[in-house]
């Protein structure tokens, strides 16, 4: 009995291989698409995207988490959602990661990229502040 098996579960890889190495076969559909998305990105890009057919971004991936905490910090981004409760600690727990990103990727990010991650986090400090200290939290113009 493997070790996998002791502990209650088995793990099956069913990708395709080519090779002992573990790279995917080129035969199969999403092999190739996988290559032709990887060879089409420009130098750092990345080859994801979302189901709408959005590229993923630094951008996009920073503002995907500045809404999460937005909307723990009691924003309702559209009107047909349910509300949903306030929790400002895990607001605070998105406002520490995207703080620790920014430390991590300073100097590696383009003008653009640091712009939106400055201006999100200024925007949700202040909103945290507001919110932990009982203030209403100020409208934007």
């Amino acid at each position: 009995m493997s070790a996998d098996e002791a502990e209650g579960f088995v793990v099956r890889d069913r990708r395709g291989r080519s090779d002992d190495q573990g790279s995917v076969s080129s035969g199969t559909p999403q092999a190739e698409a996988l290559k032709r998305d990887a060879l089409a990105a420009p130098q750092g890009a990345p080859a994801a995207s979302h189901e709408s057919g959005l590229p993923v971004t630094f951008s996009s991936f920073v503002f995907s988490l500045g809404t999460s905490a937005l909307m723990l910090m009691g924003e309702r981004l559209d009107p047909r959602q349910p509300q949903v409760p306030v929790n400002l600690a895990q607001a605070k727990e998105i406002i520490d990661i995207l703080s620790v990103l920014e430390s991590k990727t300073k100097g590696n990010l383009t003008t653009e990229e640091q712009a939106v991650l400055d201006d999100l986090l200024y925007a949700l400090r202040i909103k945290y502040v507001d919110l932990a200290s009982g203030k209403p939290a100020a409208k934007a113009p």
